[in-house]
């Protein structure tokens, strides 16, 4: 599709290029009636999807992962055009779709079969039931991968979907509906709904609506959970993060060093469970941050549309700003300037990879969620207190921890306050293992056993089996 210059309409959403600042696209708002017609359409589909055969639901769920493989150069051309994620990692996310969706076409039956009990009366047993429409409100720096995450053990366990995304990528929004209708899942299964989030609290709010899933910022998550709480609705939320990132000195530098950068510079730097605080153990300090920083400075930033680019273009302008204002900030506070700290004076929303030390407390770098391609390095005396500087954070998401001592990590196993804890190995989402976090970092999981069971009734069954009356036995 040919670039255009288009002056932003009211009341409409757009697709907006962020290596270039130029409209795509423009998407009309759904009305008051088209809102009202898609509420009921999933009430009503959900009467219907909750009685599919777990079969059918995995013969449907298969086709939309084949459509994700087979079209993956296109749908992550959609991305990285629509949000800047360099296309690399764009196909690459509509890859891991695909898995997840087969994923769960292949063990949703298992992980939802009924689970026998043994309790006082004859037959007892738990079983798992779909609750109904399920609102998931999505962001854009995933724009596949964070609504497939739902989507795929969400309609596997029988509930429907009513989706609103990130308005600054709702050319990725219709790709992904369309991926489920073009694979045969009924009417009203899965649909996206094409408003902003002025909108939203009709939605929580809809007694159609059974739940509401978010990811998203901290402020949105707390808003749209004390709506739902207003009408004891059940919430998953996974907010921000401030991932600490451990180094002890039993590490392989070399290969730990090179973890680093790749782990804060996934998706442009834009992911919660990016690596944004580097705690390093004094003893190597020095030899870290001069190849970090040897690191950073060699990653090339530009069209993320070519195979050669690292790091492409932050989502939107507004982001580049912000971000901007956190790191003068820091450095007006008092840290190190080690590297970058400007955005590139040239068309697009582009952020020079930036790394600080010597970060004050109380400072952005320390305190806040920095979404970009900035990287905040300490220099910790051991293990608890670089667990204890990682706890520091309002944020307790993911975590990685790098050593070789079999006490280090037990150490941080067990005092780390977040919801995942890798050691030698950067922080990713699997469909095997739960995904999500503790304090401002939300609450509930996605994915695996436990993702898909945040959505359906658990509902305690009991049978007593009843001696015959007297007048039954004669």
């Amino acid at each position: 599709m040919a670039l255009r210059n288009i002056v932003p309409i009211p009341g409409k959403l757009h697709s907006v290029n962020p290596a270039t600042g130029e409209v795509m696209r423009t998407c009309e708002i759904d009305s008051d009636s088209v809102l009202e017609s898609k509420l009921q359409s999933a009430s009503d589909a959900f009467a219907l999807w909750r009685q599919t055969p777990f079969s059918d639901r995995s013969r449907l769920m298969l086709r939309a992962a084949d459509l994700l493989e087979r079209e993956k150069h296109e749908l992550g051309r959609t991305m990285t055009l629509e949000m800047g994620k360099t296309l690399r990692a764009a196909v690459q996310e509509a890859e891991k779709c695909a898995r997840a969706c087969r994923f769960y076409a292949e063990h949703a039956e298992e992980f939802l079969a009924d689970r026998p009990a043994q309790t006082d009366a004859t037959h007892s047993y738990v079983a798992y039931q779909p609750l109904g429409p399920v609102l998931a409100i999505m962001p854009w720096n995933f724009p596949f991968w964070q609504v497939f995450r739902f989507a795929a053990p969400g309609l596997m366990a029988g509930n429907v979907a009513l989706f609103k995304h990130a308005s600054n990528v709702p050319q990725c929004a219709l790709a992904i509906e369309g991926i489920f209708r073009r694979a045969g899942f009924p009417e009203g299964v899965f649909q996206t709904l094409m408003i902003g989030g002025d909108r939203v609290p009709r939605i929580v709010e809809d007694p159609r609506v059974v739940a509401i899933t978010l990811t998203g910022s901290v402020g949105a998550g707390s808003s749209v959970a004390a709506m739902a709480g207003r009408h004891i609705k059940k919430t998953v939320l996974e907010l921000g993060g401030s991932d600490p990132f451990i180094v002890m000195p039993s590490a392989d530098l070399e290969s730990t060093v090179a973890s680093a950068v790749q782990a804060r510079v996934i998706n442009n730097g834009q992911s919660c469970i990016a690596a944004k605080r580097f705690m390093v153990h004094d003893s190597i300090y020095q030899a870290f941050e001069r190849r970090f920083v040897e690191r950073m400075a060699t990653l090339k930033v530009g069209d993320p549309l070519d195979e050669s680019t690292d790091v492409g273009p932050m989502a939107t302008a507004d982001l580049v700003t912000i971000l901007e204002d956190q790191v003068h900030r820091t450095v007006q506070m008092g840290a190190r300037l080690l590297l970058g700290g400007t955005r590139f004076q040239r068309k697009g929303n582009f952020y020079a990879p930036t790394v600080l030390a010597d970060i004050p407390e109380e400072s952005p770098g320390r305190m806040e969620e920095l979404f970009g391609p900035v990287a905040s390095l300490f220099r910790v005396h051991g293990i608890e207190e670089a667990v204890a500087l990682a706890n520091q954070s309002q944020f307790g998401l993911g975590s990685s921890c790098w050593t070789n001592n079999q006490r280090e990590r037990q150490y941080f196993i067990n005092h780390i306050e977040a919801g995942m804890a890798f050691v030698n190995g950067t922080v990713a989402s699997d469909p095997r293992v739960p995904f999500g976090g503790v304090k401002q970092s939300g609450y509930g999981r996605e994915l695996s056993t436990d993702g898909i069971r945040e959505f359906v009734n658990i509902k305690t069954v009991m049978i007593f089996d009843v001696a015959p009356s007297a007048s039954e036995t004669e």
